[in-house]
């Protein structure tokens, strides 16, 4: 499947649903999760720990209360804070089902940033590399317009240059 990379603030971002970098616990604490708190307001925090813990690699949905979306996937790439890094197959396995619950929800569009490398610990590059390969094995259903989204201007060349590699 075809996508884009952005750059930008995921939480001023537009889309049926938004993919929060999540722990196994779901509690949104700083980076992507700190981002979409804030921006969603209400009380997404507390509706996504009620929803954990879940497995490595697994998604929960909330409702995305004051964001531009109608859904926010928390996408639990690593283990609770603490208790260990994403590895590569919890990223895997995390875009793979954040791809599918989108799908399964009837999304049309999904903006994902690079689940597990923020305090996660996993190199930038690699994950990146990983989650633009699953994207562009994805067969969807209902999505059409996959965004990846990086923060910094470093983080956003690299996806650029990593994404570009993978869809040629």
């Amino acid at each position: 499947m075809k996508f884009t990379v952005i750059q930008g603030d995921i939480a001023t971002q537009s889309a049926d649903a938004l993919v929060n970098a999540a722990g196994t616990s779901l509690k949104m604490g700083s980076g992507v999760a700190g981002a979409l708190r804030r921006g969603a307001g209400g009380d997404i925090n507390a509706e996504a720990m009620s929803k954990g813990p879940v497995a490595l690699g697994e998604v929960a949905i909330t409702d995305a209360y004051d964001l531009d979306a109608e859904y926010v996937i928390h996408a639990a790439a690593m283990p609770h804070y603490g208790d260990g890094q994403a590895t590569a197959d919890s990223i895997r396995d995390a875009t793979r089902n954040t791809l599918a619950k989108a799908d399964e929800l009837g999304c049309e569009s999904v903006v994902i940033p690079i689940l597990g490398t923020g305090v996660a610990g996993f190199d930038f590059e690699r994950g990146a590399e990983l989650i633009c390969s699953v994207i562009a094995e994805y067969e969807p259903s209902s999505l059409t317009d996959v965004q990846v989204i990086a923060y910094s201007d470093e983080q956003y060349e690299m996806l650029q240059s990593v994404a570009a590699e993978i869809q040629d």
